[in-house]
């Protein structure tokens, strides 16, 4: 939808070198996107918290480059300072398939460096938070270069759009609080090919809410989210679950206008658990959970039930618990957290979060 042959930069009026930095956080999904067809587009609406301190930072550098007579993208990429091949390539293969939205980018030279604030390939969606930031560096370059993206929600609809061509949950983490991406009707203006904000209803708890992210495991997940969500095609359970989420997703719409917590939480662990259910019910299946995981979830039960406090969890895709909660429990929570739940984290490491405001250029 974006296609234009014509950004193209002139040749006799050369920009200087520039460059922009976007920080943008990751999300966590209540409601879950798996399951996707065509280029990245979802087969069931999902709705997204937005997260403040797990996010990434990266700076895109960029020159005119007039020596590139094969008309390949020049990219460098650091990660943490780094050289990272692997990542690179994820990288160019990205950016040479926007070439239709953005023929400009063969006549530059590219620097990117980027670092995370949390552990990658963990389940935690650095994918969210790393080609979201990537989405917003290229928007920013783009009306830098041309003057096209100056209306903010044109801005913010094409960096989303952008995000989820790269990962698909990355369109949500460009709004502040909350953001739902694909279609529904009972969400105005709501698209598969991009995600919108929902911060304006929701209910104010949900803008003061927590997650602490307890990580049982830093190391790379065994099966990618990509191939999981291949492995839907062929799953005997996956058009019941599109309708599933559908449904889930109306009575999640209701109860966050209304403040409801438990209503949110019973959707959000089961969501969590079908999620799981799924990858478990693939040929070939495979599971992500871990023994410290279902530990988790049966101490936080245990402690719910005791204290009557409205502590939840949900699950990304691997063995780490989110704990969602709002903000007036957390000295609470997080004491239960330090004194019955942080041993079953590698190095008992809790990554504590919260709903943000999403990205900023920084």
């Amino acid at each position: 939808m974006y296609e234009n042959s014509r950004l193209i930069i002139d040749s006799s009026n050369v920009p200087e070198p520039h460059s922009v930095t976007w920080r943008s956080p990751s999300n966590i999904a209540i409601i879950k996107y798996w399951g996707k067809y065509g280029v990245q587009l979802p087969k069931n609406p999902s709705l997204s918290l937005t997260l403040a301190s797990s996010c990434t930072d990266m700076r895109l550098e960029y020159s005119f480059n007039e020596n590139n007579p094969e008309g390949k993208i020049d990219l460098e990429f650091l990660f943490h300072q780094e050289e990272n091949e692997a990542f690179r390539s994820k990288m160019l293969d990205y950016l040479n398939s926007l070439l239709p939205i953005y023929p400009f980018l063969k006549q530059l030279s590219l620097k990117i460096q980027s670092g995370n604030s949390f552990p990658h390939s963990a389940g935690i969606a650095s994918s969210a938070s790393s080609m979201s930031a990537l989405a917003l560096c290229l928007c920013s370059m783009e009306d830098n270069l041309f003057g096209t993206l100056k209306d903010p929600d044109a801005f913010d609809q094409k960096a989303s759009y952008l995000a989820r061509l790269a990962s698909g949950s990355a369109c949500r983490s460009i709004y502040p609080y909350a953001a739902v991406w694909g279609e529904t009707t009972h969400v105005q203006d709501s698209s598969n090919e991009y995600a919108i904000g929902f911060a304006d209803q929701l209910h104010s708890t949900f803008k003061d809410f927590h997650d602490d992210i307890l990580i049982v495991s830093r190391s790379e997940k065994a099966v990618s989210s990509r191939a999981g969500h291949a492995l839907m095609e062929g799953n005997p359970y996956a058009e019941p679950r599109y309708t599933q989420a559908k449904n889930r997703l109306t009575t999640l719409i209701g109860a966050m206008k209304t403040g409801d917590l438990e209503t949110f939480g019973k959707i959000a662990e089961d969501e969590a658990m079908t999620l799981h259910a799924l990858m478990m019910t693939s040929n070939p299946s495979f599971t992500l959970l871990r023994p410290d995981t279902l530990a988790i979830i049966e101490k936080l039960r245990q402690y719910r039930t005791e204290t009557k406090n409205p502590v939840y969890f949900t699950l990304d895709a691997g063995p780490n618990v989110h704990l969602l909660y709002p903000g007036n429990i957390v000295h609470e929570v997080r004491a239960f957290i330090e004194e019955q739940l942080a041993e079953h984290c590698e190095d008992q490491y809790v990554q504590q979060d919260w709903v943000g405001e999403g990205p900023e250029e920084i």
